[in-house]
């Protein structure tokens, strides 16, 4: 099924994405004991900066599981608008735990790169942190394929999380591998800094996404999703369409615009035209997106892009018909072009 697969079309989005977030907690605490065991056979600074993530991971998933739960209530007296920016705040949250496990982590391998200590048992570790690794990998595939499908971004945040699991494994594997080599016990506390410094990255990315989401920060891919539902089935009564504004709240689309009729409509005209216009967009999100649109009559400036030709009100030709796009869907008119 495609990523872009209207929701009412899945069986049951909201149970694959408890499916999912379920999954990950449990295989999740099930490779963190794997992992501290791994360390508690070696000592190795590297293999503790893994299994530290892998708190975070478990912690994380506990938390966006309880997110996803409140994001599926619908709207009511107390938050009209829904719960879904819950999913917001758990990003941001698991982006903030992702910061401070890898500050926890360049501390202890900073130490271990100073004061080197032995590795016992090192061969054992290193296959429990391989077999981690693949599992985490096809874990953390999964969970953003899902995520991407039922449009959730707490499942998202979670799989990108886990496969930074992923990178550090790798990265623990390939330093640890080299102390195994060449005995060189300082490796152990340098692959843990630079597990650190990576995974910070992932953390500070996570916390930019969940601001963003809070801050209603334009989202391009919806906007072009919505841009071809209005090119696709414009009718010759909509003019123009400008103001167009849209932001996620977990599984639903809010958009409000404003939808240029001509002005000898009536009320009850006008009224039906953009009720006709609100159908189409409701169906094409699957009854997931609240659509709020503003009616402006027509002024003689808007001739150009009127596809109304047998218009007696018309005062210039039509040179402009074909100008619906995203640019000029969001654009917000001045007070003289409405006037």
């Amino acid at each position: 099924m495609a990523l872009d697969t209207p929701l009412h079309l899945m069986e049951n989005p909201q149970k694959l994405r408890l499916v999912a977030i379920s999954l990950s907690f449990f295989i999740g605490t099930a490779l963190m004991g794997g992992k501290f065991y791994a360390y508690w056979i070696t000592g190795s600074s590297a293999i503790l900066s893994d299994a530290l993530e892998s708190i975070i991971n478990v912690v994380a998933s506990a938390f966006a599981a309880a997110s996803i739960w409140i994001a599926a209530k619908p709207p009511d007296s107390s938050h009209p608008y829904g719960h879904g920016k819950i999913e917001y705040f758990s990003a941001g949250f698991e982006g903030a735990l992702i910061i401070l496990a890898a500050l926890g982590i360049f501390k202890t391998g900073w130490d271990h790169l100073f004061t080197p200590r032995e590795l016992p048992h090192l061969e054992g570790g290193l296959l429990i942190v391989a077999l981690a690794g693949v599992v985490n990998l096809l874990l953390g595939a999964g969970l953003v394929h899902t995520g991407k499908k039922t449009r959730s971004l707490t499942l998202i945040a979670d799989g990108k999380h886990v496969l930074t699991d992923v990178y550090t494994s790798g990265g623990v594997l390939a330093g640890l591998f080299l102390v195994y080599l060449t005995g060189w016990l300082w490796l152990d506390g340098m692959v843990a800094c630079l597990m650190g410094i990576n995974i910070i990255f992932s953390g500070v990315w996570l916390v930019k996404r969940s601001v963003s989401g809070l801050m209603d920060a334009s989202d391009d891919a919806l906007l072009r999703q919505i841009s071809e539902v209005l090119v696709q089935e414009r009718r010759e009564s909509w003019i123009d369409v400008h103001q167009l504004r849209a932001w996620r709240s977990g599984n639903l689309i809010h958009l409000d615009f404003h939808l240029i009729l001509p002005r000898y409509f009536s009320l009850e005209l006008a009224h039906s035209e953009a009720k006709k216009l609100e159908k189409i967009i409701m169906n094409r999100f699957g009854g997931s997106a609240s659509v709020l649109i503003h009616m402006d009559p027509c002024i003689d400036p808007d001739c150009p892009v009127c596809q109304r030709h047998l218009c007696d009100l018309r005062q210039n030709s039509v040179e402009n018909a074909d100008h619906w796009n995203p640019e000029t869907f969001v654009r917000i008119k001045s007070n003289a072009e409405q006037e």
